[in-house]
């Protein structure tokens, strides 16, 4: 039942939540006919934390996956919600 448009960003190396599952949480989006774009990183879980709290976790921050991902969110809601 989702009314408003949809984005994702997902990192392609990501254990927590694999890549592979975007593809099917897209066709679930398709299915219902959500207006939705999603976008992938060559990059880790958490790509755009700054702080990774404890190195031994699989994240690393990625400064181009997130300056992208930022300025992809403000022109998506810049789109959606100025209107």
């Amino acid at each position: 039942k989702i009314t408003a448009p949809v984005m994702g960003h997902f990192a392609i190396d990501d254990p927590f939540f694999p890549i592979g599952n975007v593809d099917i949480l897209e066709a679930k989006l398709k299915d219902a006919g959500v207006n939705y774009i999603v976008h992938r990183y060559n990059a880790t879980h958490a790509f755009a934390n700054e702080v990774v709290p404890d190195p031994s976790l699989p994240v690393r921050y990625d400064p181009t996956a997130a300056a992208t991902a930022w300025d992809r969110t403000i022109a998506f809601l810049s789109q959606h919600l100025n209107r």
